[in-house]
């Protein structure tokens, strides 16, 4: 049998499931989608990276005697060209936002599909309650899989010795210009090999819980671009995060879950990409000039504009800068969480449906398991407690290098909202939402 094995988001020869599973004369691809890459600006750095790593895959391919035929078009004309040259089946990764379930829809009625869950560990259809119900909160969750995640070791998939290259030219491969992007500059950091950030992780986990919210600190793995991605795969860290039997790793673990759960309300809650996951109606304000000076990093709060800004300049953001900004956006000035989230799925290096709409649910009180509603993150406490010195604001904001740093812990009258009165309108809009349930 002849086989497409179509690399997606699982770009490796490590732990992969479709070279596990792929039997006979096989054709490894790898798609420029240009339903998605038409929607992009031409200097998106996501689409540098992707295309590094996309050669780098290759060249790993070819080591163990396979290679990749890349394309650049629409993914329904490309298979419809190989089902005529002879290939019988697709094997590839499963993904659970909309586009990517339409698309393969429309894909199987080309050829069959087998899909894996190869981005991350667990398949959602699975670990239900006891009334087989899905889970909606995530410590309840997070208990069920205890067996998971307090294992060592989870087995990890190795590449079938059944497979035979099918002869093809591999030669011919879009390159950037041709996608009309242009090749971007990435964060240092991207340009390590992944299993050196690992190795860098190994000193930073001990401290992990302690130093992991503090901005200017390198306190976290910088491993998110990497598993969304799929440089290496989720049981590939959690394997290395186990191996080293370190204090407190269980924190770090902890987050890759949340990562799972995210997933898992998508999957059986798909709705939720596009509407409140909770059936609540917000009276948002949507006011589009004091959106526009959020994108911008414009609002006055040294903190929130630093946050936007270095987001606009890397496509980088920290977790709890990206929680700070959405209650901001979301609670203070009232708008919709879905002007949020798309533009962090504009910017974001590291941006994952699943995860993405499931933060921002969070943030604004309308997703399971999320924040109360009266929970608002204060910008000058969060920056007082977590850039106490300015030194991430700072760093960020040059005009600000002179100011004491105190100054940026304390409500300006440049802010384009007052942070008291704007926390105290969004408690009494969500309690008096239509919906007695909200929480």
């Amino acid at each position: 049998m002849k086989q497409i094995i179509w690399f997606r988001r699982d770009l490796r020869i490590e732990d992969s499931a479709i070279l596990h599973y792929a039997n006979g004369e096989v054709l490894p691809i790898f798609i420029f989608d240009s339903n998605i890459l038409s929607k992009l600006r031409y200097d998106d750095k996501r689409v540098s990276f992707i295309y590094k790593s996309v050669l780098l895959l290759k060249k790993k391919l070819q080591k163990i005697n396979l290679d990749l035929a890349i394309y650049y078009g629409e993914p329904i004309e490309i298979f419809k060209n190989l089902k005529k040259i002879g290939f019988e089946k697709i094997l590839c990764s499963v993904d659970f936002d909309s586009y990517s379930k339409n698309r393969d829809k429309e894909i199987e009625k080309i050829l069959p599909i087998s899909r894996y869950i190869d981005s991350f560990l667990l398949n959602p259809k699975e670990h239900l309650k006891k009334n087989c119900t899905p889970y909606v909160m995530f410590t309840p969750y997070y208990n069920s899989l205890s067996l998971i995640s307090q294992s060592n070791h989870i087995e990890e998939y190795q590449v079938s010795k059944k497979i035979k290259l099918y002869k093809y030219d591999y030669t011919n491969a879009p390159n950037l210009e041709q996608m009309n992007f242009i090749e971007q500059n990435l964060p240092s950091f991207l340009s390590e090999d992944v299993y050196t950030l690992l190795e860098n992780f190994k000193d930073i986990l001990q401290n992990y819980s302690k130093n992991r919210d503090f901005f200017s600190k390198n306190g976290t793995s910088n491993l998110s671009v990497h598993l969304r991605f799929g440089i290496i795969s989720v049981k590939q860290v959690f394997n290395y995060i186990k191996s080293l039997h370190v204090k407190n790793s269980d924190v770090f673990i902890r987050q890759l879950f949340w990562r799972e759960f995210y997933n898992y309300l998508l999957y059986h809650f798909p709705h939720s990409e596009f509407e409140n996951f909770k059936d609540i109606n917000i009276n948002w304000r949507n006011n589009k000039q004091e959106f526009k000076m959020w994108c911008e990093g414009r609002t006055g709060i040294y903190i929130i504009d630093a946050a936007m800004q270095h987001l606009n300049k890397t496509g980088l953001m920290h977790n709890r800068l990206r929680m700070i900004v959405a209650s901001f956006l979301t609670k203070n000035l009232l708008i919709d969480w879905r002007w949020g989230e798309k533009y962090f799925a504009e910017k974001l290096l590291d941006y994952e449906t699943s995860t993405n709409i499931g933060s921002w649910q969070w943030a604004a009180s309308t997703g399971a398991d999320s924040v109360p509603y009266f929970r608002i993150f204060n910008p000058y406490t969060q920056s007082q407690k977590f850039d106490k010195d300015g030194t991430f604001i700072k760093n960020i904001i040059p005009e600000s290098k002179n100011i004491e740093s105190k100054l940026f812990h304390i409500e300006s009258i440049n802010a384009i909202i007052d942070i008291k009165s704007s926390r105290q309108r969004a408690i009494n809009i969500f309690k008096y939402s239509k919906n007695s349930n909200i929480t």
